[in-house]
């Protein structure tokens, strides 16, 4: 009889945090459809971005370019976060001495917490100026005829440094999944693998691909923090409607362009439906991803259970 109270007592919690949810999503739509019925999908699908102050039926906002970068950068990141990620659980579980282990641990979840401002500027005045000098023009000096590197890099502002930076920032994330899960692993199937004659590092690979699921599961939690990261993005990618395959271009990412164009939309007709817009088809890639990532883990938990 208690447990059953307890259980409906906490019901109006669950229903507040869904409540609020569904009116994110709510105010979104109803925030989205002017612009939604003024142009259509071609608000997804087309690069022009054009605000008429005193027209608003000549405005015309398309956020392909944003989206265009916010994937491009997103991959980048989980391409550079997958291999730290798992180096650094693997040093940490099974290489690492006792005395570092904790400090790493703490290192990694202070990293994790950091304001994201923190890392935007250590991107603007550290990072980029690094990559420009010593990875962007050498590469373009040398081979600018593959389109991966066909932009010259004049500033360092581009694709590569936000995809840098962002894989620098969701590595803790990622991190801090596989490396709980490996620590999970049984220390019978470690001594199983060493029984049959495998080398340390034979036995590493068969325990990581026990794993898979949680690796699966960080690299996607991993992509759902880097594809919403703002203000970090925002000070080192240029900020350009610009569609380039190349690593070295300018861009804009959905964050990047609700960050900068936010403040002056009120001004403009349709320009602060086509942000709130935006925003939504960057809300449904996060929550499609992250729900993703839980779905994975949650079936990676049950079977360790069973």
């Amino acid at each position: 009889m208690m447990r059953d109270r307890f259980k409906i007592s906490l019901f109006p919690f669950c229903a507040l945090v869904f409540g609020i949810f569904a009116l994110m999503i709510a105010v979104y739509l109803i925030a989205s459809l002017p612009v939604l019925q003024k142009e259509g999908v071609q608000i997804y699908t087309s690069n022009e971005w054009r605000a008429v102050e005193d027209n608003p039926e000549r405005e015309f906002y398309g956020v392909l370019a944003a989206i265009y970068g916010s994937l491009y950068t997103s991959i980048l990141a989980v391409l550079i976060a997958l291999p730290l990620s798992i180096s650094f659980a693997v040093f940490v579980i099974d290489y690492a001495p006792r005395k570092l282990k904790e400090p790493l641990i703490v290192a990694t979840d202070v990293m994790a917490g950091l304001p994201t401002i923190i890392y935007g500027i250590w991107g603007a005045f550290v990072l980029v100026p690094l990559l420009r000098d010593y990875v962007m023009l050498p590469l373009y000096r040398h081979l600018s005829f593959i389109p991966l590197f066909s932009f010259e890099p004049a500033g360092g502002y581009s694709f590569l440094a936000a995809g840098v930076l962002l894989g620098i920032m969701v590595t803790p994330f990622a991190s801090s999944i596989i490396r709980e899960a490996y620590r999970m692993v049984p220390y019978t199937y470690r001594e199983a693998a060493f029984s049959l004659g495998a080398t340390r590092y034979e036995a590493t690979r068969i325990l990581l691909g026990h794993i898979k699921p949680a690796i699966v599961a960080g690299i996607l939690l991993a992509f759902g923090r880097a594809v919403g990261e703002t203000v970090a993005v925002s000070l080192v990618v240029g900020n350009t409607f610009n569609i380039h395959p190349s690593l070295f271009a300018p861009g804009y990412t959905i964050s990047s362009l609700i960050a900068n164009q936010f403040g002056n939309a009120f001004i403009y007709g349709y320009m602060v439906s086509a942000l709130f817009a935006a925003g939504l088809f960057l809300f449904v890639i996060g929550l499609v991803v992250n729900i993703g990532g839980l779905m994975v883990l949650r079936r990676y938990a049950h079977a360790q259970r069973g």
